[in-house]
């Protein structure tokens, strides 16, 4: 009787196997760079002592000052202790995410049909299906390494010397765009391709001497490919998540700059995509392996792993890409 319950067991196992549908092997690309902290100042507790790095940190170009890591609590028990730090961090530092809430319109910039300044979400608000997405990749990094050759392979603040301009073919031109026209979809995620991570870990936050930063001459989404995003969108009908760079922000250093020192006519990206609930991120790493892995798997998602703070405009995240071979 025993035998004859565990022939029928193994049947039924067998049964379903068969059933069931072959999962893909997934492998999984960190897109994230680690955040550099230091230790707090003594004069002002609440600004990073950068002669006190923890661990191997070196400052990286940013928004605001470096993270500060506050001396861990010991919380002892009988068998060792407990260590819990708390750390002062920026909302848009290193990898980050932005939410639409970020950026507020005037009546001049809101277009027409636009999500009003204040229905746009903020970080706890967004959606797992806004924080997920098929992969949508341009690369331009045989581009912008052509434009860096010219230098010895490093930036120059001087368009003379490396030009990375609104004009350059080194920067995501409209035509880039067009290129991928037909894998865009709904819920998709746009991610561009710069190779400009390299610059990433200079150890200098000032924008004027970071080569990350360039003093804004560096490449990105230009104006006109941002609109030529849009138009496709009201062309199919679709709406993408978002879209990201290995840069330290999608717009192009020109984009970013604006028409005046006042910034006039700037940042196109986040200026018309989070009045369309458009998600953006920005300092991914690792994207060549990504290029690479996505030669070989069917599809590729990118995961977004949002900090989930009530009225947050962004934060730090852990950005990872899932890949089917």
């Amino acid at each position: 009787m025993h035998t004859n319950k565990t022939i029928l067991a193994a049947v039924a196992l067998l049964a379903l196997m068969i059933q069931l549908p072959t999962r893909a092997a997934i492998t999984f690309v960190d897109l994230t760079h680690e955040i550099p902290t230091f230790a707090p100042a003594e004069e002002d507790p609440t600004k990073p002592d950068m002669t006190t790095p923890i661990g191997d940190s070196q400052p990286i170009a940013g928004f605001y000052h470096q993270a500060v890591l506050y001396p861990a609590d010991k919380w002892p028990t009988n068998e060792g202790y407990f260590d819990s730090a708390a750390i002062l961090l920026q909302e848009h530092n290193g990898t980050s995410f932005n939410s639409p809430n970020h950026y507020l319109n005037n009546p001049q910039s809101l277009e027409p049909g636009s999500i009003p300044n204040g229905a746009r979400k903020s970080s706890e608000q967004l959606t797992m299906d806004q924080l997920t997405g098929k992969i949508v990749l341009i690369d331009i990094s045989d581009r912008v390494q052509r434009e860096l050759a010219r230098n010895q392979g490093q930036p120059s603040p001087d368009q003379a010397v490396t030009n990375f301009s609104d004009t350059s073919r080194a920067t995501v031109r409209a035509a880039d765009i067009d290129t991928v026209a037909d894998e865009l979809e709904d819920g998709a995620w746009l991610i561009a391709r710069l190779g400009w991570e390299q610059f990433y870990h200079s150890g200098i936050e000032d924008w004027s001497t970071s080569p990350y930063a360039n003093a804004l001459n560096h490449p990105g989404f230009t104006r006109e490919a941002i609109s030529r995003l849009i138009d496709l969108m009201e062309m199919k009908q679709i709406k993408i998540s978002g879209i990201a760079a290995d840069s330290l922000s999608t717009d192009s250093g020109q984009g970013m700059r604006g028409t005046d020192e006042n910034y006039s006519n700037a940042w196109p990206a986040h200026v018309r995509l989070y009045q369309r609930d458009i998600l953006i991120v920005e300092n991914l790493a690792n994207l060549k392996t990504l290029a690479h892995q996505m030669r070989e798997s069917e599809q590729c998602t990118l995961v977004v792993g949002a900090l989930k703070h009530v009225g947050g405009t962004g934060g730090p995240a852990r950005v990872l890409a899932a890949c089917e071979d």
